[in-house]
């Protein structure tokens, strides 16, 4: 099958990160053309000043509707495009050159009707920035779930950073309603339908996050609240290690209490583990103050991911009540 490309951006108010995205991808090292599809979701903030800027040097499409959620605007664009291939990003993310290159050589050699590619922090990317994405990318912190090399289990592409064939869109009928959590859903659903979904290492990106610490607690919990419901749409996907953040929440505040009352050693363990990453971070980064930002942005990350997780697995097991209704905010209601 001969590949054409094109790239499906929802955008919600971020006229400046859209900027960034098309300079960059006039910068890209591929010599074929591509088609760059830019749904504005309902934003007040528009962005089609800045994307007719772009128009005498990319092939690109706008289109505007009514917010309906991340989810719905990639298949409102993917049912739009002209390529065979849809190529999903966040707007927050930034090409490096050789990005659609690698896509191309990946499907090449091995073709797979859906693949995600990891993130990386750009050099110029604040020090939260990157100790955010140290604590969102490390096996020491994420088992490298969100694209490591050395991932558990099938790989789950994410939308921030993700490739479907029109064919495995036409099949699965694009993403759900549901989000944070879209993502997963759809690559679940499509490995059901014996669609292959593939790690594609040196297809990464550049993933801004626009975040402080509140925003990303907020994130986490919601992503720790979202897995329980995909446990329970499938079951199969389960798995022990998606408990390891609300076991070490817990964890953590019995440690506190057994030091009260005279019993250091689970204490001396979590000192390790931090030390670990501190040092792991500094080797990664080069800088003292990213690595201890990092220190904080793990225990934000297992906070919050531990909590939202413990929260929506009461209700969902123990009190068997339907997700939608109990978490209403995690669905979108105007799908197009």
């Amino acid at each position: 099958m001969e590949l054409s490309f094109s790239f499906i951006i929802p955008v919600y108010n971020r006229p400046a990160e859209i900027r960034e995205l098309l300079q960059s991808m006039c910068e890209l090292d591929y010599g074929k053309a591509f088609e760059v599809v830019i749904v504005e979701d309902g934003s007040t903030v528009s962005s089609e000043e800045v994307v007719s800027q772009f128009n005498e040097l990319l092939n690109i499409s706008y289109f505007k509707k009514p917010n309906s959620g991340p989810g719905d605007s990639r298949n409102y664009g993917m049912a739009r495009a002209a390529g065979n291939y849809f190529l999903i990003l966040d707007s927050d993310v930034i090409l490096p050159a050789h990005y659609l290159t690698e896509v191309e050589k990946g499907l090449q050699q091995d073709f797979v009707h859906c693949f995600g590619g990891p993130d990386a922090a750009h050099q110029e990317f604040s020090d939260l920035q990157k100790a955010i994405n140290y604590t969102m990318t490390s096996f020491l912190t994420t088992g490298g779930i969100r694209g490591g090399k050395k991932m558990l289990g099938k790989f789950e592409p994410r939308s921030f950073n993700m490739g479907l064939s029109k064919e495995a869109f036409l099949a699965s009928g694009g993403f759900g309603r549901i989000h944070p959590g879209e993502d997963p859903d759809l690559a679940l659903r499509l490995q059901k339908r014996h669609f292959e979904t593939s790690l594609f290492p040196e297809a990464f990106v550049y993933h801004k996050r626009r975040i402080d610490w509140e925003k990303f607690y907020r994130q986490v919990n919601k992503f720790g609240m979202v897995r329980p419901i995909l446990n329970k749409w499938h079951p199969e996907s389960a798995r022990i290690t998606y408990w390891f953040p609300a076991l070490f929440s817990l964890g953590l505040m019995a440690t506190v209490v057994f030091a009260i009352f005279g019993w250091y050693l689970p204490l001396w363990l979590y000192i390790a583990y931090f030390v670990t990453l501190f040092f792991h971070s500094l080797f990664l980064t080069g800088s003292v103050k990213i690595a201890a930002y990092a220190l904080v942005a793990t225990l934000v990350q297992f906070l919050g991911y531990g909590f939202g997780f413990c929260k929506s697995t009461c209700y969902l097991r123990l009190f068997n009540m339907d997700p939608e209704e109990r978490f209403p905010k995690l669905f979108f209601k105007h799908a197009q």
